[in-house]
């Protein structure tokens, strides 16, 4: 009996420690996902040094306002170039689509772009990219611009969450070769949604 009270208690004690690990910090699903990668040393764009006393990101608050349904208009003649990036690298990209939308009363758009790297892993084959610029870059924003990840839609509009926005690893750490949003996608505005500044130590 008090082997069997023994064995309850460990159980209990490894439940409890396990429930720990996995609680993760976020307000939203994609901020979980994204906080759980930054503080898994494996996965981590992170240096050491950060990375132990990484707790979670800095997200500005979610707003619904810089979530927006964008009319998207196919670009099939657009050709192939070599994005730039914060290094020599030059990783080849195609403008898939244009992104049309309304934020706080004004038409913006977007270039959203599709790697064209013929070793991509066909699992990405739908996947789309979105690098941007905004005027809260360099204050509340990372310097370098934020991205957004997509995947191809299936009719003539497309949902973009700018409360997912998230920072290149190039915000994080110098070993990074990050691509360098193009100047047709600066946004005139303020976005104040997704991954903040991040300070380092």
């Amino acid at each position: 009996m008090k082997n069997t009270f023994l064995i309850l208690c460990v159980l209990v004690m490894n439940v409890s420690c396990s429930q720990e690990k996995t609680a993760l910090i976020g307000e939203t699903e994609f901020q979980r996902e994204l906080n759980a990668e930054y503080k898994d040393a494996s996965t981590s764009p992170l240096k050491p040094k950060d990375l132990k006393t990484f707790n979670a990101l800095a997200f500005f608050p979610v707003n619904d306002t810089f979530k927006v349904t964008a009319s998207f208009k196919l670009t099939p003649d657009s050709k192939p170039f070599k994005m730039k990036t914060s290094t020599a690298r030059t990783p080849i990209y195609k403008c898939y689509g244009i992104a049309t939308f309304k934020l706080n009363g004004k038409e913006y758009s977007l270039e959203i772009y599709k790697n064209q790297d013929p070793n991509q892993d066909p699992k990405y084959k739908d996947d789309l990219f979105l690098p941007f610029t905004d005027e809260t870059n360099g204050f509340a924003s990372y310097g370098g611009g934020r991205y957004i990840d997509l995947t191809i839609p299936a009719g003539n509009t497309i949902e973009i969450n700018f409360n997912n926005a998230y920072n290149p690893y190039c915000a994080y750490s110098d070993r990074y070769s990050c691509p360098v949003p193009p100047r047709v996608n600066f946004l005139k505005t303020e976005i104040n949604a997704g991954v903040k500044a991040f300070e380092k130590h």
